[in-house]
């Protein structure tokens, strides 16, 4: 059938659907509930609706170009370039012009490539829903869904768009997300009345929210920005909170303000006080202001973090936001939970253990016949899955296939356990439970003691394990909680999950980056325990959620260090041990891939997921891994601090020999009747010592500033900044002697030599303070670092004996002058040399581990974004997604 056009429907929203019979709602969408849309209207609704997203990541031109050009001080640059035309310094005037287009242009294109790495990552990063078109149920991604999609909704799926629901079984959405309600909501079929409230829509499932329990069949009535999380998103926008990454760099370049203002006004009024031309002296100080800016930092920043992003993409690593990429670098403690982390994932069906009312093959075949769906679809569930595809279930298939299941009860985090009304070929009517042993034997009466002993027997050898019981049940009864009490065990379902051969190896390279790791599951203590013996992740005390309910938050603090495994915790209890290790400092990591690891995916410092993790899971983590594998994790981990590592080396540089270089220029300005520097060659002189710097994303890191975590420290970099600056100042000071004293320079000469000089050892101090490593030849630097550094430095030495030297206002330099240039650059490596022995001495005594209590603004901003989402529903992370 192919939709004529007075069957295009127009999307009416949820709220006036909700209020619609679903037989109206169908005929207005113009499709069949049992067919769904026929495939050739798909691409016809696609163009009309447009594609089922709020927000995407898209590299934009303009606004890449805005965030170079929005400098105070480039602008004041370009005004005083044009200051100068006007009055006829057109020389200055095009050359300051040329240096600022080129400055401008390197930033944009390193920062658009960076963008475009982001665009990249975010396009591997899918979320699927089942659909049913033209009659057969297949998969899409949610950002090709339309109005009119049939859709099935399943435990810990986030909804994809504005859902009219057809039939339910058990269903309740978390829509804290809209609404700000923390409890789940109940949901049926049944049409409201108008003017019902977005919190009471009962009859539908709205974009954003999470599918808590139950399962669900609907229609979809509205996408994108036509849904009630879209209007939202749309009204508040999707500004994203700083990591404390961008908050480091955010105070670093305030730091850096406050330097230059008081440099750049010291300056200009020394200069006028000297009764030198006003211009000069003002287009001076604007380039002292310059000069001591770092104006490639968010350049280098960008390069850094999509370089690493490529890198980590190639050993499986995704991240959502490359900031994030420096805060999985900070990470010293990771929670994981078991499954597919520490063990294969690949879980084998062993055997049934009956009791004495029944045998292995009842056991089995009850077990088959309590699932939430049907055989094909077991696969959802990792142990339904093993036990459908078993070889023991193969001679079971016919017997199966006369029972007939009337009602199902599904599974959730909180009773940990499913049950289905099964009628046999007989004509009786069965209640089914299955799930957690613990939870199902104590709804069980006369539990025999061999069945106890049989469970604590296979829990400690390492196995997994679920209870499988019964009771008569009314025909067509719809169970409910109440009912799973006063049953009878007929056995056990055994499982094997063997422990990975590599964990062990991949568990010693995070000790060996200073990582601790913590094992969280819902699984058996005892089984958990095993597991982390075999893979010798030492010998910690064991908490269970009992215990955990029994501790209040200070008395969990001060076990939680001492604690290797967390066994039968629920949701809750996961969010609260991470909650509680940050408070006690450093940066903490959670690894999880299901519904109910979302709330401690969101309250950890960097939530971690897998990709065929849940969607639920997949929007509250902060990077991917394409393959569920600690040794991942730990490439992740060392890729993320070798970039701030490299980060951090060209703030060093910049600041240090900047503040030097500006302190010199301020010095001589005090004896010389001339500036020292004019403000086209300060410019030149900054345009390549930052193009240098532009390769120092490719450097090598030492080994030892990978084994722990490294914080943004304003007071470390102030103390090397005044340390270091004036090291760089005295050589300065240097050649201003030999060119007044020894060569007897004019203007154009001493401005030579002092650029040269500046630029040399500028550039070439880069060897050095690139490592804490004495001597620093102990460390090797990148090829392209090494290339890079000598050419800057090689390009300024030429200049002054090029055709360009008289535009520049350069003059050539003795050939004395280069051998004493080869003295100071030795003389002034050696001088660095020294004082970081002394720098680092000095700061090592002072170190200290920071302590973040519960009102640090970290802490309360995490917080505030990540559980009390009502206030700003798009800012977290449902509305960076595609579809979401």
């Amino acid at each position: 059938m192919t939709v004529s056009a007075p069957a295009q429907p127009a999307a009416a929203g949820v709220v006036h659907t909700a209020t619609q019979p679903i037989v109206e709602v169908l005929g207005d969408l113009d499709v069949s509930p049992e067919s769904g849309l026929p495939g050739d209207e798909v691409p016809l609704r696609r163009a009309r609706y447009g594609l089922n997203a709020v927000s995407s990541h898209r590299a934009r031109l303009l606004p890449v170009l805005w965030q170079q050009l929005r400098s105070p001080l480039l602008g004041l640059l370009l005004i005083a370039a044009i200051v100068s035309y006007f009055v006829g310094e057109h020389s200055d005037s095009v050359i300051i012009g040329v240096i600022v287009a080129v400055s401008v242009g390197l930033g944009f294109v390193d920062e658009y490539r960076a963008e475009k790495a982001a665009e990249a990552l975010h396009s591997r990063i899918r979320h699927v829903a089942v659909v049913v078109r033209d009659g057969q149920s297949s998969t899409v991604d949610v950002c090709g869904l339309v109005p009119g999609d049939l859709l099935d909704l399943r435990l810990g799926d986030v909804v994809p768009a504005d859902v009219r629901l057809i039939e339910v079984t058990g269903l309740e959405c978390d829509e804290s997300v809209l609404t700000g309600e923390s409890l789940p909501v109940v949901k049926d079929t049944a049409a409201v009345a108008p003017g019902t409230v977005l919190a009471e829509l009962s009859c539908c499932a709205l974009m954003g929210t999470v599918v808590h329990a139950g399962s669900a069949a609907g229609v979809v009535v509205a996408t994108g920005a036509g849904t009630e999380f879209g209007s939202i998103a749309a009204g508040l926008g999707t500004h994203q909170l700083d990591t404390e990454f961008q908050v480091g760099l955010r105070k670093f370049s305030m730091l850096l303000v406050y330097v230059a203002a008081a440099l750049t006004t010291t300056i200009f009024a020394i200069n006028l006080v000297l009764q030198k031309p006003l211009l000069d002296a003002l287009l001076f100080s604007l380039a002292i202001a310059v000069g001591i800016t770092p104006q490639l930092l968010p350049a280098v920043v960008s390069t850094s973090l999509a370089a690493g992003s490529r890198r980590m993409s190639r050993r499986k690593v995704l991240v959502k936001r490359l900031v994030c990429i420096e805060d999985l670098g900070n990470v010293d403690v990771v929670f994981t939970d078991k499954t597919g982390t520490l063990t294969h994932g690949r879980i084998d069906y062993m055997r049934a253990v009956p009791t004495d009312a029944a045998d292995a093959g009842s056991v089995l075949r009850w077990g088959l016949l309590c699932t939430e769906n049907a055989a094909e679809s077991a696969g959802g569930n990792p142990l339904d899955h093993a036990l459908w595809t078993s070889p023991a279930a193969a001679p079971e298939r016919a017997a199966l296939a006369a029972h007939t299941r009337q009602a199902v009860l599904p599974f959730d985090h909180e009773r940990r356990m499913i049950s289905a009304v099964v009628r046999d070929p007989a004509g009786r009517v069965t209640l089914v439970t299955k799930g957690a042993p613990e939870t199902v034997l104590d709804r069980c009466v006369g539990v025999p003691a061999a069945a106890r002993s049989a469970l604590d027997a296979e829990f400690a050898a390492g196995n997994r394990v679920v209870a499988v019981a019964t009771k008569p049940a009314p025909e067509h009864h719809q169970p409910a909680p109440a009912d799973e009490h006063g049953l009878t065990l007929l056995g056990l379902l055994v499982f094997l999950d063997p422990p990975k051969q590599d964990a062990a190896a991949a568990l010693r390279r995070l000790a060996d980056l200073g990582i601790a790791v913590k094992v969280v599951t819902g699984d058996n203590a005892a089984v958990a325990v095993k597991v982390c013996h075999d893979l010798g992740l030492g010998d910690g005390a064991v908490l269970t959620g009992a215990d955990l309910d029994a501790l209040d938050d200070t008395r969990l603090a001060a076990v939680i260090g001492g604690t290797t495994v967390f066994a039968r915790v629920s949701p809750e209890h996961k969010a609260r041990i991470v909650r509680v290790q940050r408070l006690g400092g450093g940066s903490v990591a959670f690894l999880g891939d299901g519904v109910n690891d979302a709330l401690a995916l969101h309250a950890a410092d960097v939530g971690i997921s897998v990709d065929s993790a849940t969607d639920v899971a997949k929007d509250a983590a902060d990077v991917i891994l394409l393959e569920k594998d600690l040794a991942v994790l730990a490439d992740g981990v060392t890729e993320g601090r070798r970039i701030f590592a490299n980060t951090i080396k060209y703030v060093l540089m910049g600041t240090s020999s900047n503040f030097g270089n500006m302190f010199s220029a301020a010095g001589a300005s005090l004896f010389l009747s001339f500036l020292p520097m004019l403000p086209s060659q300060i410019l030149l002189n900054n345009l390549l010592y930052d193009t240098s710097q532009l390769a120092i994303p490719t450097d090598n890191v030492d080994d030892e500033q990978l084994r722990r975590p490294s914080h943004w420290g304003l007071g470390f970099i102030r103390r090397f900044m005044m340390f270091f600056g004036p090291v760089s100042s005295v050589f300065d000071f240097v050649t201003f002697g030999v060119m007044l004293w020894v060569f007897h320079s004019g203007p154009e000469q001493f401005r030579s030599g002092w650029f040269v000089e500046s630029l040399a050892t500028q550039t070439l101090v880069i060897f050095a303070i690139r490592t804490r490593r004495i001597p620093f030849f102990r460390s090797h630097p990148s090829l392209p670092i090494t290339l890079a550094a000598l050419g800057a430095a090689a390009v300024g030495a030429v200049l002054p004996a090029t055709p360009l030297a008289h535009a520049l206002g350069f003059q050539p330099l003795p050939g004395g002058f280069f051998a004493a240039l080869a003295g100071m650059v030795l003389g002034y490596l050696v001088l660095i040399e020294v004082g970081k022995r002394f720098f680092y001495r000095i700061t090592a005594t002072t170190a200290h581990t920071p302590h973040r209590p519960d009102s640090h603004p970290r802490f309360v901003r995490r917080r505030a974004a990540r559980f009390s989402i009502a206030t700003s529903p798009p800012r977290r992370k449902q509305a960076r997604r595609c579809g979401y």
